[in-house]
Parts: C-alpha cells; structure tokens; sequence
C-alpha cells in the first residue's frame, strides 16, 4: 500500500473499507466496521443455525441446544458448537450470523477451514453480524463456534448462518426442510440380486462392524425382506440390541389401529427375547435381545420365510453367537394376507438418533448366500446401492457404499465428501464356501 492508493481509497468509503477488511481489521470490535462489512458482503444465503449444527461429542447439549428455531440455551463457554454445509465450488466464502444476546455482551470465536476470526456480540434482538471473508475448498465445510466470554448467563442465540460470495455460486447442500430426519442423515442400501426362477427359502449374511465406528444410534441391518428386517443396533452406551421385525400388511403408524385380521402373530421366541408391538415407520411385530455385539467382531444371521396356512407367511430369524458357537433363535411370525417364499432381499445401515448425525459409522456386509427350495446354496456378489430420501432431495451427502475385495460395505453420517453415486451397483469376490448350517439342529419356535 502507497500514500497514492490511499488517496484514491479516500475517494470512495466502500473501497477503503475493503482494504481494511483484506488486512484482517474488520474483524475487530469496532461496531461501526462491523456494520460496513455487512453492506458489502452477500450475506443472502440462510442456513438453519440449529437443524444444521451440534455440540462437539455431547449429544445432551446437542438435544439441548439445537432446535429447529435456531442454536437456543448456550450457557456453558466450554461448549464447541459446529455448523456443516457443503458446496461444489472452492473459493472466497462470505460468513455472517443473525444471533441476539438477551443480556449483556459475548465474544465468540468462529473458525472456518483453519482461519480463525474473533467477534463482540451485543443487542437482545436478533440482527445480522458479519464475521468476514474465508477461503474454503469445495466438499463438506465445517464452522466451528466457540464463546470466548460472556457477561450474561446466554453465550448467544443463534437463529441463521448467513453465507454468500463466489463459493455459493454452485450448489450448496444443508438440512432445509425435514429437520428431524435431516439430523438423523442418510439411509444407505444394498439391495441383493438373487437366482431368478428360483424359491429362496433361507437368508444368510454376515455383519462386521469396525473399531470405533459402533456409535450410537446406529442400526446394522444384515437381512432385510419384502415384509421386514433384522440386524443390530447400538442404543446407548450401556445397551445394544439384537432385533427383528415384521410388517403388518396394514398401511398405519399406530399399531392399535390394525384390525385383529391384519395382526402379526407370534409363533415364538427364543431366551431372553421380547417382543411386542411398533409404530411410527409402519406397523407390525417386533423382537428384541439385549446383546452385548462388539466391533471387529463377524456375527451371523439367518432367516427363513415360508408359505403357511390361511394365505400368510411365517419369518423366522436365528442369530450366531461366535462365543457360544451356536445358532439362536429370536422370534418366529406369521404375517396374514399374503403367502410367499423370501423376496426383496437387502442391508441397510441408519442412524436413529439425531444427535449423533455428526459422526460416520460403517460396516461391513459380507458373505451373502440364500438356500432355495431345491435344496442348493447360492451365493450373492452383486448388489446395488441406493439411499433415502435424505439422500436424493440432497439435504445431506454424506453417504457411500462400495466393494473391499469380498465383502460390501456401507458408510453414512459424519460429514464427509466422498459421496458414492446413488443406484451404483458393485460385485464383490466369490467366496466359494457355503454356509454349514444343519436345519434340523436350529430350534423350532414354540409359543
């Protein structure tokens, strides 16, 4: 800079306060350069501040603080806040907020892509802060919000990211609409493709599950079917779950509206296992055993669908415990009004707890065989891969799925941007070597 440029400068405000803003000045606490750099950045862009953000490694603060109105009841300076979005294009991004503080006054610290800005917040009506200008890359983005200090009992309320600039000019993906299933993140599939012509009357597959990536939330569903699934779960630190269901060819989410000949019937359980009723994602029988599955452990599971009387079907799920060495039944059901053999074969891998949608868990879906009616093994290598609405309306993008050698596997959450096309369709090595399963020896279910 010369005595010349800042002549020329003088001649026009808005230029000199862009100077100013690419020396990093902007940035401090004056309120009168804060308000210039609200004119001059875009700022048109409105993220949800709480749909799209969570509490670093703390899903109660996460529940607590993270509405659909916006970042609410942030208290604690310790707490480390993160917003994602994710853009297609690399360049010059322009950062704002619409935050109040209801009393006092608050310096948060915000960083973006490794730069660090730091900002005073005051007023108790929500109105637009600019925070400044960074460079980012393409891919998944990550905004990191710290408070600094406070001299009233709120940190901030944080109602919209604003955003703007050249790197908006391409697509930009956040959580808009649907907030609770957004949170949660993608659904991923793999839909099997089975002998055509032929009677599949047993499902076999094997699930194993990483180190570090059995977080909780996650459900791990080996054996899926026309009329319902069968996997594992984590459901807190201290529980996980063994659990299979079947649908009620009743279409409702309120079990206690499905008329007594649209009922799922249970024809048995083994130890250890209960069953009931659900709702909320269809209708129909459900059975659970509390089990206590590892990671970087292989678990089997089996499951048998059959003709039966009256123009129903009876499933029928064992799962293998490596430690035991046995097979175990869970739980045998009849479902009415309709009679067929195993059909519309998949996996699947969800995550049921929004406030764990931050964090990626994958799996590895190995060795798929199904036994049919002729009494022969097949094994199944190709599989396509699909995802949930989440997915497709492009809310989030964290999701993949592909082939490691002989086995599948399935990713999902945690913000990373190595999306995998969706309706992708892979094939997997051979192993070769059916199951060893003697029928005769599984137990028969028995009310």
């Amino acid at each position: 800079m010369n005595f010349k440029k800042i002549m020329m400068f003088k001649n026009g405000h808005v230029f000199l306060v862009v100077l100013f803003a690419s020396f990093g000045l902007v940035s401090c606490n004056s309120n009168k350069a804060i308000e210039n750099e609200v004119d001059i950045l875009n700022l048109s862009i409105k993220i949800p501040a709480g749909p799209n953000s969570w509490a670093l490694n703390n899903t109660s603060e996460t529940s607590k603080m993270m509405k659909d109105e916006g970042i609410e009841n942030w208290t604690d300076l310790k707490t480390v806040v993160h917003t994602y979005f994710k853009t297609d294009t690399s360049g010059k991004l322009h950062l704002g907020l619409n935050v109040n503080v209801p009393e006092g006054t608050s310096r948060i610290k915000v960083t973006l892509a490794d730069q660090i800005k730091t900002i005073k917040l005051t007023g108790s009506e929500n109105h637009t802060v600019a925070v400044g200008v960074f460079d980012v890359q393409a891919g998944y983005n990550r905004i990191e919000i710290v408070g600094v200090e406070k001299s009233g009992p709120v940190v901030a309320n944080i109602a919209e990211v604003l955003l703007g600039g050249p790197a908006t000019e391409g697509n930009l993906n956040f959580i808009k609409e649907d907030f609770y299933f957004g949170r949660r993140g993608p659904s991923v599939h793999l839909t099997y493709v089975v002998p055509e012509n032929k009677d599949v009357e047993w499902f076999y597959n094997e699930i194993n599950v990483p180190e570090d990536e059995d977080v909780i939330g996650s459900y791990f569903m080996a054996n899926g079917f026309m009329d319902g699934y069968f996997g594992i779960q984590v459901n807190s630190e201290t529980e996980r779950r063994i659990l299979f269901s079947v649908w009620s060819p009743f279409d409702t989410q309120d079990p206690k509206e499905i008329p007594e000949d649209h009922k799922i019937i249970l024809m048995g359980k083994g130890q250890g296992v209960k069953t009931g009723e659900f709702g909320n994602e269809g209708s129909g029988g459900q059975s659970y055993k509390v089990y206590d599955w590892k990671p970087n452990t292989t678990y089997k599971f089996l499951l048998k669908g059959v003709p039966a009387e009256n123009n129903s079907t009876d499933y029928t799920a064992y799962f293998y415990t490596p430690e035991e060495d046995t097979w175990n039944l869970i739980a045998s059901f009849r479902r009415p009004q309709g009679s067929r053999y195993l059909k519309k074969l998949y996996s699947f891998l969800e995550n049921f707890v929004p406030a764990t949608g931050d964090i990626s868990r994958k799996a590895n879906y190995n060795n798929q065989w199904v036994y049919t009616t002729d009494n022969q093994w097949h094994e199944l290598i190709n599989a396509k891969f699909t995802a949930d609405a989440t997915a497709r309306k492009e809310s989030r993008m964290d999701y993949a799925g592909g082939v490691n050698g002989n086995q599948f596997f399935m990713e999902n959450c945690g913000f990373f941007s190595n999306t995998t096309p969706i309706d992708s369709e892979f094939t997997r090595t051979a192993n070769g070597v059916a199951p060893n399963i003697d029928f005769t020896q599984l137990e028969v279910p028995k009310k």
